[in-house]
Protein backbone atom coordinates (compact mmCIF):
# COMPACT_ATOMS: atom_id res chain seq x y z
CA UNK A 1 0.00 0.00 0.00
CA UNK A 2 1.25 3.81 -1.02
CA UNK A 3 1.86 6.00 1.75
CA UNK A 4 0.44 9.42 1.98
CA UNK A 5 2.34 12.08 -0.01
CA UNK A 6 3.14 15.52 1.72
CA UNK A 7 0.72 18.43 0.51
CA UNK A 8 0.75 22.07 0.54
CA UNK A 9 -1.78 24.38 0.59
CA UNK A 10 -1.55 28.12 0.12
CA UNK A 11 -3.89 30.82 1.84
CA UNK A 12 -3.94 34.37 1.67
CA UNK A 13 -4.18 36.92 4.10
CA UNK A 14 -5.49 39.96 1.53
CA UNK A 15 -7.03 42.94 2.90
CA UNK A 16 -5.88 41.15 6.74
CA UNK A 17 -3.12 42.77 8.47
CA UNK A 18 -1.08 40.17 9.55
CA UNK A 19 -0.82 41.08 13.21
CA UNK A 20 -4.58 40.88 13.68
CA UNK A 21 -4.82 37.88 12.56
CA UNK A 22 -1.55 36.15 14.08
CA UNK A 23 -1.90 38.12 17.04
CA UNK A 24 0.57 40.22 19.01
CA UNK A 25 4.15 38.45 18.89
CA UNK A 26 2.56 35.81 16.62
CA UNK A 27 0.51 34.81 19.71
CA UNK A 28 -2.30 33.43 18.12
CA UNK A 29 -0.03 31.55 15.52
CA UNK A 30 1.88 29.67 18.27
CA UNK A 31 -1.54 28.73 19.89
CA UNK A 32 -2.29 27.34 16.25
CA UNK A 33 0.98 25.63 15.87
CA UNK A 34 0.11 23.52 18.74
CA UNK A 35 -3.27 23.02 17.93
CA UNK A 36 -3.06 21.39 14.18
CA UNK A 37 -1.13 18.74 13.00
CA UNK A 38 -0.13 20.43 9.86
CA UNK A 39 2.70 22.61 9.75
CA UNK A 40 1.97 26.40 9.56
CA UNK A 41 4.45 28.56 7.44
CA UNK A 42 3.63 32.42 7.31
CA UNK A 43 5.21 34.23 4.45
CA UNK A 44 3.71 37.91 3.97
CA UNK A 45 0.42 37.62 3.46
CA UNK A 46 -0.19 34.14 2.91
CA UNK A 47 0.06 30.85 5.42
CA UNK A 48 1.03 27.78 3.83
CA UNK A 49 -0.30 24.44 5.21
CA UNK A 50 2.29 21.13 4.81
CA UNK A 51 1.36 18.07 5.39
CA UNK A 52 -0.39 14.65 4.82
CA UNK A 53 -3.53 15.45 2.74
CA UNK A 54 -6.36 14.79 5.86
CA UNK A 55 -4.02 17.31 8.05
CA UNK A 56 -3.74 20.47 5.55
CA UNK A 57 -7.40 19.45 4.55
CA UNK A 58 -8.58 19.97 8.23
CA UNK A 59 -5.86 22.84 8.83
CA UNK A 60 -7.55 24.62 6.12
CA UNK A 61 -10.80 24.40 7.14
CA UNK A 62 -10.21 25.73 10.47
CA UNK A 63 -7.76 28.60 9.00
CA UNK A 64 -10.39 29.57 6.39
CA UNK A 65 -12.85 29.90 9.52
CA UNK A 66 -10.42 32.39 10.90
CA UNK A 67 -10.18 34.41 7.98
CA UNK A 68 -13.94 34.56 8.18
CA UNK A 69 -14.02 36.05 11.23
CA UNK A 70 -10.74 38.43 10.69
CA UNK A 71 -12.61 39.86 7.73
CA UNK A 72 -15.95 40.12 10.12
CA UNK A 73 -14.22 41.48 13.38
CA UNK A 74 -11.68 43.09 11.57
CA UNK A 75 -9.16 40.82 13.41
CA UNK A 76 -8.58 37.33 15.69
CA UNK A 77 -8.42 36.51 19.23
CA UNK A 78 -7.30 33.35 20.86
CA UNK A 79 -10.87 32.59 22.29
CA UNK A 80 -11.86 32.91 18.88
CA UNK A 81 -9.54 30.02 17.55
CA UNK A 82 -10.75 28.21 20.60
CA UNK A 83 -14.11 28.55 19.74
CA UNK A 84 -13.37 27.56 15.93
CA UNK A 85 -11.22 24.59 17.10
CA UNK A 86 -14.45 23.41 19.22
CA UNK A 87 -16.83 23.80 16.22
CA UNK A 88 -13.96 21.86 14.25
CA UNK A 89 -14.58 19.13 16.64
CA UNK A 90 -18.66 18.88 16.40
CA UNK A 91 -18.31 19.32 12.33
CA UNK A 92 -19.71 22.69 12.50
CA UNK A 93 -18.41 25.97 11.36
CA UNK A 94 -18.21 29.31 12.69
CA UNK A 95 -19.94 31.09 9.94
CA UNK A 96 -23.16 29.23 10.74
CA UNK A 97 -22.79 29.56 14.61
CA UNK A 98 -21.38 32.68 15.02
CA UNK A 99 -23.17 35.92 16.13
CA UNK A 100 -25.01 38.20 13.64
CA UNK A 101 -23.92 41.84 13.54
CA UNK A 102 -26.93 42.40 15.32
CA UNK A 103 -25.71 40.45 18.53
CA UNK A 104 -23.04 43.55 19.32
CA UNK A 105 -23.52 44.54 22.69
CA UNK A 106 -21.29 46.80 23.81
CA UNK A 107 -18.52 49.02 21.25
CA UNK A 108 -15.88 49.59 23.48
CA UNK A 109 -12.07 50.94 22.78
CA UNK A 110 -10.84 47.60 22.76
CA UNK A 111 -13.37 46.39 20.57
CA UNK A 112 -16.91 45.06 20.43
CA UNK A 113 -18.80 42.92 23.27
CA UNK A 114 -20.77 39.85 21.71
CA UNK A 115 -21.73 36.95 22.36
CA UNK A 116 -18.81 34.31 21.15
CA UNK A 117 -19.94 30.81 21.79
CA UNK A 118 -23.23 29.36 20.75
CA UNK A 119 -23.99 28.64 24.74
CA UNK A 120 -23.40 32.53 25.08
CA UNK A 121 -25.65 33.46 21.91
CA UNK A 122 -28.25 31.19 23.81
CA UNK A 123 -27.75 33.07 26.79
CA UNK A 124 -28.03 36.46 25.31
CA UNK A 125 -31.25 35.51 23.25
CA UNK A 126 -32.70 34.00 26.45
CA UNK A 127 -32.25 37.32 28.35
CA UNK A 128 -33.62 39.48 25.23
CA UNK A 129 -37.13 37.20 25.56
CA UNK A 130 -37.26 37.10 29.19
CA UNK A 131 -37.88 39.52 32.13
CA UNK A 132 -35.74 36.75 34.27
CA UNK A 133 -32.81 35.01 33.33
CA UNK A 134 -30.42 32.42 35.48
CA UNK A 135 -27.73 31.92 33.61
CA UNK A 136 -25.43 28.94 35.37
CA UNK A 137 -22.09 27.35 34.60
CA UNK A 138 -18.30 27.41 35.61
CA UNK A 139 -15.76 30.27 35.62
CA UNK A 140 -14.66 31.68 32.44
CA UNK A 141 -18.11 31.55 30.88
CA UNK A 142 -18.22 35.38 30.51
CA UNK A 143 -21.55 34.92 32.65
CA UNK A 144 -21.21 38.38 34.31
CA UNK A 145 -19.69 39.96 32.10
CA UNK A 146 -22.56 39.61 29.49
CA UNK A 147 -24.84 40.32 31.91
CA UNK A 148 -22.98 43.79 32.63
CA UNK A 149 -23.12 44.59 28.52
CA UNK A 150 -26.68 43.62 28.51
CA UNK A 151 -27.34 46.04 31.01
CA UNK A 152 -25.17 48.70 30.03
CA UNK A 153 -26.69 48.54 26.55
CA UNK A 154 -30.21 48.24 28.03
CA UNK A 155 -29.31 51.75 30.04
CA UNK A 156 -28.26 53.43 26.48
CA UNK A 157 -30.84 52.86 24.33
CA UNK A 158 -33.31 54.04 27.06
CA UNK A 159 -34.70 50.83 28.29
CA UNK A 160 -34.14 51.05 31.71
CA UNK A 161 -33.32 53.88 33.62
CA UNK A 162 -31.48 52.62 36.46
CA UNK A 163 -28.53 49.82 36.47
CA UNK A 164 -28.48 47.72 40.20
CA UNK A 165 -25.47 44.83 40.69
CA UNK A 166 -24.92 43.29 43.44
CA UNK A 167 -23.51 40.31 44.64
CA UNK A 168 -23.60 38.41 48.17
CA UNK A 169 -21.01 38.79 50.70
CA UNK A 170 -19.75 35.56 51.21
CA UNK A 171 -16.30 34.33 52.67
CA UNK A 172 -14.40 32.04 50.19
CA UNK A 173 -12.82 30.52 53.22
CA UNK A 174 -11.75 33.87 54.58
CA UNK A 175 -13.32 35.89 57.35
CA UNK A 176 -14.97 39.42 56.87
CA UNK A 177 -13.79 40.08 60.68
CA UNK A 178 -10.02 40.01 60.25
CA UNK A 179 -9.85 42.04 57.40
CA UNK A 180 -9.36 45.80 58.30
CA UNK A 181 -11.48 49.09 57.59
CA UNK A 182 -14.99 49.84 58.39
CA UNK A 183 -18.25 47.41 56.50
CA UNK A 184 -17.90 48.79 53.45
CA UNK A 185 -14.16 48.44 52.75
CA UNK A 186 -14.10 44.73 54.02
CA UNK A 187 -17.18 44.17 51.46
CA UNK A 188 -15.49 46.21 48.23
CA UNK A 189 -13.35 43.48 47.10
CA UNK A 190 -16.57 41.68 47.16
CA UNK A 191 -17.92 44.09 44.66
CA UNK A 192 -14.88 44.48 42.11
CA UNK A 193 -15.40 42.65 39.84
CA UNK A 194 -18.67 44.10 38.99
CA UNK A 195 -16.74 47.39 39.08
CA UNK A 196 -14.01 46.00 36.46
CA UNK A 197 -16.81 44.83 34.08
CA UNK A 198 -18.30 48.41 34.20
CA UNK A 199 -15.02 50.26 33.54
CA UNK A 200 -14.72 48.00 30.86
CA UNK A 201 -17.38 49.21 28.67
CA UNK A 202 -17.74 52.90 30.27
CA UNK A 203 -15.10 55.34 30.43
CA UNK A 204 -14.24 55.90 33.93
CA UNK A 205 -15.08 59.94 33.87
CA UNK A 206 -18.50 58.78 32.98
CA UNK A 207 -18.98 55.74 34.73
CA UNK A 208 -18.21 58.07 38.13
CA UNK A 209 -20.86 60.46 37.43
CA UNK A 210 -23.47 57.36 37.09
CA UNK A 211 -22.35 56.30 40.65
CA UNK A 212 -22.55 59.28 41.84
CA UNK A 213 -26.12 60.02 40.56
CA UNK A 214 -27.29 56.39 41.80
CA UNK A 215 -28.12 55.73 38.02
CA UNK A 216 -25.35 52.64 38.88
CA UNK A 217 -25.35 51.04 41.87
CA UNK A 218 -23.04 48.45 43.06
CA UNK A 219 -24.21 46.74 46.44
CA UNK A 220 -23.85 44.06 49.06
CA UNK A 221 -27.28 41.68 48.46
CA UNK A 222 -28.09 42.65 52.10
CA UNK A 223 -28.80 46.08 50.89
CA UNK A 224 -31.79 45.08 48.25
CA UNK A 225 -34.14 44.37 51.56
CA UNK A 226 -37.12 46.36 51.30
CA UNK A 227 -36.52 47.80 47.84
CA UNK A 228 -38.80 47.77 45.22
CA UNK A 229 -36.65 48.83 41.74
CA UNK A 230 -38.78 50.39 38.90
CA UNK A 231 -37.40 50.48 35.46
CA UNK A 232 -34.28 48.78 36.38
CA UNK A 233 -32.11 46.30 35.23
CA UNK A 234 -30.73 44.06 38.29
CA UNK A 235 -28.07 41.81 38.27
CA UNK A 236 -27.30 39.29 41.14
CA UNK A 237 -23.71 37.96 40.75
CA UNK A 238 -22.65 34.45 42.32
CA UNK A 239 -25.60 33.63 43.58
CA UNK A 240 -24.76 30.07 43.91
CA UNK A 241 -23.92 32.04 47.73
CA UNK A 242 -27.43 33.06 48.34
CA UNK A 243 -29.42 31.08 50.87
CA UNK A 244 -33.27 30.48 49.92
CA UNK A 245 -34.47 33.22 52.03
CA UNK A 246 -31.95 35.63 50.19
CA UNK A 247 -32.86 34.15 46.78
CA UNK A 248 -36.81 35.18 47.50
CA UNK A 249 -35.90 38.17 48.63
CA UNK A 250 -33.95 39.24 45.77
CA UNK A 251 -36.75 38.11 43.59
CA UNK A 252 -39.39 39.85 45.13
CA UNK A 253 -37.37 43.27 45.02
CA UNK A 254 -38.15 43.48 40.90
CA UNK A 255 -40.95 46.48 40.12
CA UNK A 256 -42.86 47.82 36.97
CA UNK A 257 -40.37 47.18 33.97
CA UNK A 258 -37.57 45.79 35.42
CA UNK A 259 -35.56 42.51 34.18
CA UNK A 260 -32.81 40.42 35.94
CA UNK A 261 -30.11 38.52 35.07
CA UNK A 262 -28.90 35.81 38.19
CA UNK A 263 -25.48 34.44 37.46
CA UNK A 264 -23.54 31.63 39.33
CA UNK A 265 -21.50 28.31 39.50
CA UNK A 266 -23.30 25.56 41.57
CA UNK A 267 -19.73 23.66 41.69
CA UNK A 268 -18.54 26.75 43.74
CA UNK A 269 -21.02 27.04 46.47
CA UNK A 270 -19.08 28.65 49.78
CA UNK A 271 -22.18 29.01 51.47
CA UNK A 272 -21.82 26.29 55.20
CA UNK A 273 -22.81 23.00 54.83
CA UNK A 274 -26.30 23.04 56.18
CA UNK A 275 -27.56 25.67 54.10
CA UNK A 276 -29.25 24.93 50.94
CA UNK A 277 -27.83 27.20 47.97
CA UNK A 278 -30.70 29.41 46.59
CA UNK A 279 -29.12 28.56 43.46
CA UNK A 280 -29.39 25.34 43.20
CA UNK A 281 -33.52 25.32 44.97
CA UNK A 282 -34.75 27.59 42.52
CA UNK A 283 -34.35 25.88 39.57
CA UNK A 284 -36.80 23.44 40.32
CA UNK A 285 -39.54 25.76 41.96
CA UNK A 286 -39.36 28.32 39.07
CA UNK A 287 -39.02 25.67 36.19
CA UNK A 288 -41.40 26.40 32.92
CA UNK A 289 -43.20 29.93 34.14
CA UNK A 290 -43.56 32.17 31.28
CA UNK A 291 -40.86 34.90 31.24
CA UNK A 292 -38.40 33.26 33.77
CA UNK A 293 -35.60 31.68 31.76
CA UNK A 294 -32.40 29.31 32.99
CA UNK A 295 -29.36 29.10 30.69
CA UNK A 296 -26.75 26.51 31.39
CA UNK A 297 -22.97 27.06 30.20
CA UNK A 298 -20.57 24.53 30.32
CA UNK A 299 -16.50 24.31 29.66
CA UNK A 300 -17.12 24.51 25.50
CA UNK A 301 -18.34 28.27 26.75
CA UNK A 302 -15.07 29.29 28.29
CA UNK A 303 -13.50 32.32 26.82
CA UNK A 304 -10.91 33.32 29.14
CA UNK A 305 -7.65 31.81 29.17
CA UNK A 306 -7.53 28.33 27.34
CA UNK A 307 -5.82 26.15 30.23
CA UNK A 308 -9.31 27.11 32.69
CA UNK A 309 -11.56 24.69 30.12
CA UNK A 310 -8.73 22.24 31.04
CA UNK A 311 -9.03 23.32 34.80
CA UNK A 312 -12.70 22.90 34.32
CA UNK A 313 -12.75 19.40 32.71
CA UNK A 314 -10.09 18.27 35.10
CA UNK A 315 -11.78 19.52 38.21
CA UNK A 316 -15.40 17.30 36.61
CA UNK A 317 -13.12 14.47 36.14
CA UNK A 318 -12.21 14.15 39.95
CA UNK A 319 -15.40 14.59 41.13
CA UNK A 320 -17.10 12.09 38.87
CA UNK A 321 -14.41 9.48 40.60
Amino acid sequence: MNEPVPVEKRIGLRGIDPVDFLGAQDANLRLLEGELDAQVIVRGHEIILRGLPEQVEQAEQIISELVYLANRNGRVIAQDIETVLRMNEKGGTMAEAAPSAESVLVYTKGGVIKPRTPGQEEYVASAQKNDIVFAIGPAGTGKTFLAVAMAVAALRDHLVDRLILCRPAVEAGESLGFLPGDFREKVDPYLRPLYDALHDMIPGDKLRRLIETRVVEIVPLAYMRGRTLNNCFVILDEAQNTTAAQMKMFLTRLGVNSRAIITGDITQIDLPDSAVSGLVQIQSILKGIDGIGFCYLTDRDVVRHQLVRQIIKAYETLKQT
